[in-house]
């Protein structure tokens, strides 16, 4: 798309082979407006398939109110879902898992949790592409923000009254048989919280880039809520002022996406040469080194199994390990060396392209 020119200093038009855009624009709201242009009823068909598609990615925002495509949306009354840190003031913050002494406000700091997991998925195809679920190009996707103990063990489950997981897995609190049991969850759905907050442009975002594969997002949203944000202390319900149910839902969803975006994996391989490709192979050492050297440390690497030789030759996602300065929220991410060795095999690595059909144009970044 070329813009032409337009005189109006806040609004422009933008012309390609098959539509006019306008665009206007204030302090507190950007609008668009797509004006197809046809020349054939297959035209007009196939541009209208398109835009059923785009249309619910996009999310445009402003300073002081976010826009909807074609209308605005009001966010007057949009809350704030911030936890309460003024009781952090004056502390002196250490990173989670560094401190010498017992922390003695859990909403300062991650604990326990304190090894905090910044995961992401490569994956080919969400198998739901049929439904609109696609994958962003150029860019891995949200797996989640996970909460391990210093030492490298973990826990899951750990609050059953904000269990919003309708396929817990596992599906008790320790993953033993006689565990306690994780009820599924049959009432309101991820999506209707966010909305219910009026944060569309969350919503957004994480339909964008957090993707699931063989199901709806959604579930799998509710699956990393349910699963380690309960097990995370700074979002418990006791760090928030004023507390309405459900905000620290959306506490943790900004959080995640926060952490996603200072680990942009799909840049950091490609500026080393490592692009996704079906018929190249990478070694393990190649991952590691491209990422030593942006990043100071060395993540794991996670491999499927090749269903012909059934080495873990198929890359499939990345944790980075992390100590947090502050919050997972607000704070300052400390990379670290993975506490978990690699399941890939040291050679044959296969970073496989997307399935065409399984990808859209990066929108939100």
């Amino acid at each position: 798309m070329v813009p032409e020119p337009n005189r109006a200093r806040d609004s422009c038009t933008f012309r390609s082979a098959e539509y006019l855009v306008s665009c206007s624009s204030s302090l507190e709201l950007t609008s668009f407006i797509f004006i197809p242009i046809f020349s054939s009823k297959e035209q007009k068909r196939a541009a209208e398939q398109m835009l059923s598609l785009v249309l619910p990615f996009l999310a445009i925002s402003a300073t002081g109110a976010q826009a909807g495509v074609l209308g605005a949306r009001d966010v007057s009354n949009v809350p704030t879902t911030f936890s309460s840190l003024t009781a952090c003031s004056g502390i002196k913050p250490v990173y989670s898992c560094e401190n010498t002494t017992a922390i003695q406000n859990t909403c300062c700091s991650p604990t326990p949790g304190g090894l905090q997991l910044l995961t992401q998925f490569w994956s080919t195809y969400t198998g739901l592409e049929s439904k609109g679920q696609f994958l962003p190009s150029r860019s891995w996707t949200i797996h989640g923000a996970w909460p391990d103990f210093c030492d490298g063990s973990y826990t899951q489950y750990c609050d059953l009254t904000r269990q919003y997981d309708p396929a817990p897995s596992p599906n008790t609190t320790d993953g033993k048989a006689n565990g306690t049991v994780v009820p599924p969850w049959k009432g309101e759905g991820i999506s209707n919280i966010i909305k219910r907050f009026g944060r569309y442009d969350l919503l957004d975002y994480m339909n964008g880039f957090w993707i699931n594969q063989g199901d709806t997002n959604e579930v799998f949203w509710a699956h990393e809520f349910s699963k380690h944000a309960t097990c995370t202390s700074t979002f418990d319900i006791s760090c928030y002022a004023n507390y309405v149910k459900d905000m620290e839902v959306i506490d943790f969803f900004q959080s995640a996406i926060r952490g996603f975006k200072m680990f942009p994996t799909y840049d950091i391989l490609a500026s080393a040469g490592i692009v996704p490709s079906n018929k190249t192979t990478y070694t393990l050492k190649q991952f590691n080194d491209a990422f030593y050297a942006q990043t100071g440390s060395i993540p794991y690497w996670g491999c499927t199994a090749d269903p012909v030789t059934k080495n873990k030759t198929t890359l499939s996602e990345i944790w980075v390990y992390t100590h947090v300065l502050g919050t997972p929220q607000h704070g300052q991410y400390k990379t670290i060396n993975t506490t978990f060795p690699s399941s890939c095999a040291a050679t044959g690595i296969n970073y496989f392209e997307r399935t065409p059909a399984s990808e859209v144009s990066k929108y939100l970044s």
